[in-house]
């Protein structure tokens, strides 16, 4: 089963073995800015003071995520921190509130969630929540914005295609069809330019 969830929603969620130990809280969610994939999980401790874990959760390690908690087969499938954040990134990766711009120049809006999709244990960044521009003529509301396979971030903007605006879409359940279409699109460009005549 696949299903769309903003990254807010992730954060904070029990992290459980399928012994039903109760390990930790997903603190904040990693990413590969390149691909897309997601590469883990960072922890926070349970329990009202309980703070940040030096441990982190490798995306491979998770067995299910669902409405309520993220299952894993046994807590030894953390690992050190640095093993799932890269040690420059540390503290400096966050992409909310990061401006979102066209190949173009265009300022579409600002970064205000992250929508993964999440399959059979496997969670990919596919899209953005964003705070729209003037340019996409509704000034403050939120839009969804499909990424590309590759994301392009400076860490203070990320670049997209400029015709990915065709695609931007206001609710979570129309969004799917829009990412698989605007991926779609992508992979016959990059296939040089989709079918061939016969």
């Amino acid at each position: 089963m696949t299903r769309l969830v903003r990254a807010t929603e992730l954060v904070g969620m029990a992290v459980v073995t399928i012994d039903g130990d109760d390990i930790a809280d997903i603190k904040d969610i990693v990413f590969d800015g390149e691909t897309g994939r997601v590469r883990g999980f960072t922890l926070n401790g349970r329990g009202l003071f309980a703070g940040p874990l030096h441990k982190a959760l490798p995306a491979e390690s998770v067995r299910a995520v669902g409405r309520d908690a993220v299952m894993i087969d046994d807590a030894a499938l953390t690992v050190g921190l640095e093993a799932v954040v890269p040690a420059a990134r540390i503290g400096d990766s966050d992409v909310l509130g990061d401006h979102v711009l066209t190949e173009g120049g265009t300022d579409l809006g600002t970064v205000a969630d992250v929508i993964l999709e999440v399959r059979d244990g496997v969670v990919d960044l596919v899209g953005y929540e964003i705070v729209a521009s003037a340019a996409l003529h509704s000034d403050g509301r939120r839009v969804l914005l499909p990424l590309p396979r590759t994301v392009a971030t400076s860490g203070e903007a990320v670049i997209v295609p400029t015709d990915v605006v065709q695609f931007l879409r206001q609710d979570l359940p129309g969004f799917g069809n829009a990412v698989a279409a605007f991926r779609h699109r992508e992979h016959d460009a990059e296939e040089g330019g989709g079918d061939v005549a016969q």
